[in-house]
């Protein structure tokens, strides 16, 4: 996903980085939160899903476990290759064009927010063109205050995550430093990262044909999206 995340991860520990800059074994030791409740809230039960940067499957497996056709789709072959129960495609989100439609296309981790808004218009474009009609688009946003109040950590499993810093790197950017630290491995993070508003989130939906028909959780960081018209 463009060059913004491909500095990424620094660490100690061992595994694979993938071509957008992401420790594999990261993502396969982060714990899922209640993502997968927020979603089967809002999505009709059997629904097909299209997971757009599903990484090592943290969210799939539940979606899958809960009845859900997923198809998940990432840029790496080391994250597709710990997905199961789910169709898999390897493809930059921005270049992907299935020709199919489905009942909800997932957006998660905070993509929209990335740092360059071209990057953000192509995720939010593959969004538009493979949601079925009648379907919606359910968008993970940054919470309220998350560049500010740092450092600041949390519990995952064994280990915790900390955001350090979040510093000015251009006009409504910054760069973020992130750290994972286990007892037996650690890694750094470092990615650009574009804060919005709720008007400018909504605002960058429509300018891709979409528009917020609600928020699914009292915080604002779900939110559930439908065409224009």
């Amino acid at each position: 996903m463009s060059e913004e995340r491909r500095k990424g991860y620094r660490g100690t520990g061992p595994g694979a980085i993938t071509p957008d800059g992401c420790a594999v074994e990261v993502w396969e030791r982060l714990p899922v939160g209640d993502e997968p409740e927020v979603i089967a809230r809002a999505a009709p039960a059997g629904a097909s899903i299209l997971e757009l940067g599903c990484g090592a499957g943290r969210v799939t497996h539940p979606l899958v476990g809960r009845g859900f056709a997923v198809t998940a789709v990432d840029e790496s072959a080391e994250m597709l290759a710990r997905i199961r129960g789910a169709r898999t495609v390897r493809s930059p989100i921005e270049a992907l064009d299935l020709g199919e439609r489905f009942d909800v296309v997932l957006l998660g981790s905070f993509l929209v927010h990335a740092g360059d808004p071209e990057v953000r218009r192509g995720l939010l474009r593959c969004c538009l063109r493979h949601v079925a009609p009648g379907g919606a688009v359910l968008i993970q946003r940054e919470g309220a205050g998350w560049h500010s109040g740092l450092p600041r950590e949390r519990r995952i499993g064994d280990g915790l995550s900390r955001v350090v810093s979040a510093e000015p790197a251009g006009p409504g950017v910054n760069s973020v430093h992130v750290e994972y630290v286990f007892p037996d491995a650690r890694w750094t993070q470092t990615f650009l990262s574009r804060p919005l508003t709720p008007e400018a989130f909504e605002r960058a939906l429509a300018e891709c044909g979409l528009r917020v028909d609600s928020y699914l959780t009292a915080d604002g960081t779900w939110a559930r999206a439908v065409p224009l018209g």
